[in-house]
């Protein structure tokens, strides 16, 4: 069998369509189709069924694509060990990472990273969305989320802590708030999630030991995905921001953001940050380079982020 076919089985079946295949091999979706019918006639048997929107391994298919990606990893680590023999670590890797947890912390640690390890090649992507890895040719994406979708392979780095916080100025000419609907009616600074209402919970400790839990429906009236933008919003007293922690920690301490509803636990769009990664691709030595660097500087500062 042609290892060039089993890598486009392969591939097709990773990316779960013929398009999608087609965008990350750069060839033409007649391309991958034609080349796909002529393994299975050269096999003799069919390895997918196709609708209009996906495609599914038959069961023949299902082994193949088992045996194919072993067999493509190992080929790509006795590659990697010819290559890297007498030379630096080298290597391409494609990192996806949230814009304010990018900017506020890990653009210090890829720094260092490429510093220890100068050739290899950084492709880095500064973007909130959980998207397909696949499709977005991702190697390693970092993201703060509840739960972690199904199809990737999550490693948790920590648990995220969202603060609310205000300027002096704004607090001096402004009700302060006492209870999470009293957010109601004031001007929010905050992410805003993709069409849908910004929805922020909080619980605080009730009577005899029961927590509480409250959600209030809120409209910024200024948004943004760049958190540095957010935190000068706030800081200049332009209204109540929501935020995590790490974001700001310097301002609460220094007095420039004083924090609200302080013995409230705020949840607002994830409350753990994960290193994700696809189990089907197989990792360089660069990506697992990267991601024990990122574990272990990660997990070394993220205790001090936390109140």
């Amino acid at each position: 069998m042609d290892l060039n076919a089993l890598r486009l089985f392969v591939d097709i079946v990773d990316a779960g369509n013929l398009s999608a295949a087609a965008r990350k091999l750069k060839m033409t979706r007649a391309n991958v189709s034609y080349r796909l019918k002529a393994l299975e006639e050269e096999l003799g048997v069919q390895l997918l069924r196709r609708t209009t929107r996906h495609v599914e391994p038959t069961p023949v298919g299902a082994g193949l694509y088992e045996h194919g990606r072993n067999i493509l990893g190992e080929v790509a680590a006795a590659n990697a060990l010819i290559s890297n023999m007498g030379k630096s670590l080298q290597g391409h890797v494609r990192l996806s990472v949230p814009t304010g947890l990018g900017h506020t912390l890990l653009s210090p640690l890829l720094v260092q990273f490429k510093q220890r390890y100068p050739d290899i090649t950084l492709d880095v992507v500064f973007d909130n969305r959980v998207h397909n890895l696949v499709s977005e040719d991702v190697d390693v994406a970092l993201r703060i989320i509840s739960t972690p979708p199904d199809s990737v392979i999550a490693t948790e780095i920590g648990a995220v802590d969202w603060v609310i916080c205000a300027s002096p100025a704004y607090l001096a000419n402004h009700p302060v708030p006492q209870a999470l609907a009293d957010l109601q009616g004031q001007a929010i600074v905050c992410a805003s999630p993709v069409g849908q209402k910004l929805k922020v919970a909080g619980t605080r400790p009730g009577s005899e030991a029961q927590e509480t839990r409250e959600q209030v429906v809120l409209e910024p009236t200024l948004s943004s995905d760049n958190f540095g933008f957010l935190k000068e919003a706030v800081v200049a007293g332009l209204g109540i921001g929501i935020t995590p922690i790490y974001a700001i920690g310097e301002e609460l301490a220094s007095g420039g953001l004083v924090q609200l509803l302080p013995d409230y636990r705020i949840s607002v769009f994830g409350s753990r940050l994960y290193m994700l990664t696809m189990p089907n691709r197989y990792q360089t030595l660069a990506t697992r380079y990267l991601l024990n660097f990122l574990k272990t500087e990660l997990q070394a500062v993220w205790p001090r982020l936390h109140r």
